[in-house]
C-alpha cells in the first residue's frame, strides 16, 4: 500500500518591531511573511501608525537600532533585505503635515481642552453635582449618630434588668442580664441576654470585660452598632 506524505509550507515568517520618527513612544510587534512586498507591509503600518504610505519611508534596523538598509523598492519582498526575528522597522514620516507629527498624539497638554464656566455647568438639566446633591443624605454624619444614639437610648429606657425578653432571628427566649453602654463593643446602647438555651456565645464576658454572669453558651449581647469579626458566623444583631 502507498503511502503519502503531507507536505508543510515552512514558516518564513519573522517577528519585527515597528518605530516611528515622530511618536517616541510608540512600539509594536509584527510578525509578517518575509514574502510580504515592501509596498503591502507599508499598508499595514498605515493602519498601525497614521502615516500615509505615499508619505513612508522605510528603515531596517537590527535589534540595537544600527541602521541595515532602506528599504526602497515597493516591489521587492521583505527576504530581499534578509530581516531577523528581533529586527526593527522604523517608519520615517516625510510629510510636515502629518497627523503624527507635533507630539499631539502623545503630549495630550497640546491638545485644546473644552471648558465650561461654573454658571453654565449649573444650568445644565442634569449634571453629577445635582445628582450628588439629591443623593447626600440631609442630616450630617454627626446628627445621624446623635439621631442613633438617642432611638437606642429611649428604647433601652423601657427595658430593665430582670425582664424576660425574645430576640430575633430565631424567636429565641431569655432574661435581660444588662442594659447600657458598651464602648468596648462600639457607639450606642446595648442589651445583655441570658437565653433559656445554649443558643448563646458566651457566658457574659466579651473582649475581656464582664458585663453579666450566665453558664456558658447562654449569654448575647444585642445592639444596632455590633462590632464583629467579618470571619465568624455571627447573627447581624448580636455579639
Amino acid at each position: 500500500m502507498a503511502s503519502s506524505k503531507l507536505q508543510l509550507p515552512a514558516d518564513d515568517s519573522v517577528l519585527l518591531l515597528i518605530t516611528h520618527s515622530n511618536l517616541t513612544t510608540f512600539a509594536a510587534d509584527i510578525r509578517v511573511s518575509q514574502q510580504t512586498t515592501v509596498e503591502a507591509l507599508k499598508d499595514k503600518l498605515w493602519r498601525k501608525t497614521g502615516t500615509a504610505v505615499a508619505s513612508m519611508r522605510l528603515q531596517l534596523r537590527d535589534d540595537s537600532g544600527t541602521k541595515i538598509a532602506d528599504l526602497d523598492d515597493d516591489a521587492a519582498p521583505l527576504a530581499a533585505y534578509a530581516p531577523y526575528n528581533g529586527y526593527r522597522i522604523h517608519v520615517v514620516d516625510l510629510d510636515p503635515s502629518s497627523l503624527t507629527s507635533g507630539g499631539w498624539l502623545e503630549d495630550t497638554s497640546l491638545v485644546d481642552k473644552y471648558t465650561m464656566s461654573d454658571e453654565t455647568y449649573d444650568k445644565l438639566d442634569t449634571n453629577f453635582r445635582k445628582f450628588k446633591e439629591k443623593m447626600v443624605p440631609k442630616n450630617s454624619p454627626s446628627e445621624d449618630k446623635e439621631e442613633s444614639e438617642k432611638h437606642m437610648e429611649e428604647l433601652c429606657s423601657k427595658i430593665k434588668v430582670g425582664d424576660r425578653c425574645e430576640v430575633e432571628p430565631g424567636a429565641k427566649r431569655g432574661t435581660v442580664k444588662f442594659v447600657g453602654r458598651a464602648e468596648a463593643l462600639g457607639r450606642g446602647f446595648w442589651v445583655g441576654v441570658q437565653y433559656d438555651e445554649p443558643l448563646g456565645k458566651h457566658d457574659g464576658m466579651v473582649k475581656g470585660i464582664r458585663f453579666f454572669e450566665c453558664p456558658q453558651g447562654h449569654g448575647a449581647i444585642v445592639g444596632d452598632f455590633p462590632e464583629r469579626d467579618p470571619f465568624e458566623d455571627e447573627d447581624d444583631d448580636e455579639i
